[in-house]
């Protein structure tokens, strides 16, 4: 993207979309498709794989019996360009009747609707950015290869659908991560990992009020684990540690014979959080009480996404195409983790937050900036062609 008339272009092709933008917006949104809900995130993942054919990728879906089925998309461009992978979600955090409860509405300037910023806008702005590209860029798509990954089940941390991410990532130059901006515009350059675990500490029961001593109680020694790993908090900078369930025992005359703990750990770096996850091991494997066991079980895994050279030369170029598209850009890092963390722990340089401003996600009051729109998804369809132009090493 090298020239003025060449941004003017994609504005020109973005800004002459934004009704069926809205209309498709309007559309998914009216899908009730939580991650659990696997018939909805499969019409949603229907609809996507259209909308991929129609741009000319070549579109493989990968079934899963119980959550949704993942959609790979695939552009093929000129040769010695860069190679990109996009990644959007297509689930939502809500329960199925949402949709009934409340539908798609606009008012004020803003859209509303379970899932309108997290994550239809942001899945939208990749496919529109495509279309621009296409309508109002060279004839060639000016990359190499681009894979797009709709993702099924990203709220729930992308059980089936990173060994898909992992693949496609492992050959590429760049990832773009569909997540919307910040509410206060920000992109994304860098998230906290998070590892979830669970501790299940194995006692001995007996009659709390016959023969106590013969008990070892696992909820005692839960209590002392609490403490401990509370402890952590502040060890290490940025690092947080939450027991956020706590399951033990059966009744009260009965000594707990077991207790589970869920354990959310979160790390700025990945040097960081590999020493607080040892701390927290050892917590495991240090009894209080005589004779009762830990053993951990993990469920999930996001390495940090760190902002490193690579990921800043990302950034400075986002910076320098909103500046010609005149409106100011900032990045910033964030306590949540995505599919970003995911392409960053392979050392893939990551952008992420790519997709229009919203806020207040996860809540009956999420919402998207309109007139976010244009500019955002212009903005996206520049920056995968700057990327996707560059020459590989």
């Amino acid at each position: 993207m090298s020239t003025d008339e060449q941004l003017g272009r994609l504005l020109g092709a973005v800004a002459a979309a934004e009704s069926d933008f809205l209309r498709d917006l309007e559309h998914l949104v009216n899908i009730d498709c939580g991650s659990y809900t696997k018939a909805g995130v499969d019409e949603v993942g229907r609809w996507v794989a259209d909308r991929l054919r129609e741009l000319g990728a070549e579109v493989s879906v990968e079934a899963n019996a119980e959550l949704g089925d993942t959609v790979v998309g695939r552009l093929h461009g000129r040769l010695g360009g860069g190679r990109l992978l996009l990644i959007g979600h297509m689930d939502t955090v809500f329960d199925e009747g949402t949709v009934a409860e409340r539908p798609f509405s606009v008012r004020d300037g803003r859209a509303y609707g379970p899932g309108v910023t997290d994550m239809k806008s942001g899945l939208l702005a990749g496919l529109y950015a495509l279309r621009a590209l296409r309508e109002g860029g060279d004839r060639e798509w000016p990359f190499e290869r681009l894979v797009l990954v709709a993702n099924p089940d990203e709220e729930i941390g992308s059980p089936v659908s990173t060994r898909v991410i992992v693949r496609e990532a492992r050959d590429v130059d760049v990832a773009l991560v569909l997540e919307c901006a910040r509410a206060n515009g920000d992109i994304v350059s860098a998230r906290k990992g998070v590892v979830d675990l669970v501790l299940r500490v194995a006692g001995r029961a007996a009659h709390a009020g016959v023969e106590p001593e013969k008990g070892r109680s696992a909820v005692h020694e839960a209590g002392h684990k609490i403490v401990a790993l509370a402890a952590l908090n502040g060890r290490w900078p940025g690092v947080t540690v939450n027991v956020g369930a706590v399951r033990g025992g059966t009744r009260p005359n009965v000594v707990a014979e077991s207790a589970d703990l869920e354990v959310d750990l979160r790390a700025t770096t990945r040097a960081a959080m590999e020493e607080a996850e040892a701390a927290l091991r050892e917590t495991c494997a240090t009894a209080t009480v005589a004779d009762v066991a830990c053993s951990i079980e993990e469920r999930a895994r996001h390495w940090p996404m760190e902002k490193t050279e690579d990921t800043a030369r990302l950034v400075e170029q986002a910076v320098a195409i909103a500046g010609r598209l005149a409106f100011d850009l900032h990045d910033a890092a964030t306590g949540g983790a995505s599919d970003a963390n995911t392409t960053a722990g392979l050392g893939v340089p990551t952008l992420d937050g790519l997709g229009p401003i919203g806020g207040m996600d996860h809540s009956p009051g999420e919402y998207l900036e309109l007139d976010s729109i244009v500019p955002r998804t212009t903005l996206l369809a520049a920056l995968i062609a700057e990327t996707g132009a560059a020459q590989r090493s």
